[in-house]
């Protein structure tokens, strides 16, 4: 319901569409006001930019003003599970991985991160968690929200994904080349797992590895949680995505 897409064509730029029902639900999720500027899709799967000019609990009107030359969605799945870090950093790796183009981010705990209680207890930010990716989203010009899903412990996350696709987890001690990774498998979709400030311990990765999970390095410099988290998506969507 995040994705604005229209059932028919758009076959010229200055056309004003009517958007009613799912679209217009979608237009809402994403805050649209009369003047807001949006990303659609139609029907043949073309990206378009257009201009609020009306709006009603029933229907809108948009005006198409402009069209991308290729799509503004990554062609690769990449789903994001963030430990959660302390302080304001986990909306700055919600913001710029939203920027980046993942499909979603699963915010969870590991034994060596802050707890969501902890951090709520210093700085109540996390119901403004998809707020961030909706305006990040408006900034990039995407045309998909993505989800920002339940916080939940390190063996419910692992439940989570257990989906067909690649599935990575960052450890500094002993993982194996992301290059090398990407090159064999070139997956349609990536399971991405970050630690905390002192990474995951060993028990962990065990567990990881039990349920597909392939333990990966980024270099020997040892990175934060909010630069590790950038820097792997900007990575993927490079080698297999439309940072090209």
């Amino acid at each position: 319901m995040d994705r604005i897409v229209l059932a028919r064509k758009i076959d010229r730029i200055g056309k004003e569409v009517l958007i009613k029902g799912s679209p217009l639900e979608a237009l809402c999720f994403q805050g649209g006001r009369v003047g807001s500027l949006i990303t659609l899709t139609d029907s043949e799967g073309n990206d378009f930019r257009g201009r609020v000019t009306r709006l009603s609990r029933e229907e809108a009107s948009i005006l198409i003003f402009d069209a991308f030359s290729s799509t503004t969605e990554s062609s690769v799945e990449i789903i994001l599970l963030q430990t959660l870090p302390e302080k304001e950093r986990m909306e700055l790796i919600i913001q710029k991985a939203t920027e980046l183009g993942v499909s979603a981010i699963i915010p969870l705990k590991s034994e060596r991160s802050i707890s969501l209680e902890e951090r709520e207890t210093k700085q109540k930010k996390a119901h403004r968690w998809k707020e961030i990716a909706v305006k990040a989203v408006r900034q990039s010009r995407r045309a998909r929200v993505p989800l920002v899903g339940e916080y939940c412990l390190f063996k419910e996350a692992l439940v989570r994904c257990r989906e067909e696709g690649l599935k990575i987890i960052l450890w500094e001690k002993n993982g194996e080349n992301l290059k090398n990774i990407i090159q064999r498998f070139r997956p349609k979709r990536i399971y991405a797992m970050i630690g905390p400030e002192g990474g995951f311990t060993e028990g962990e990765v065990n567990l990881a590895k039990d349920e597909g999970f392939i333990p990966i390095k980024l270099g020997q410099r040892i990175l934060r949680t909010e630069t590790a988290a950038i820097a792997l998506v900007g990575i993927l969507q490079y080698e297999l995505g439309d940072l090209n």
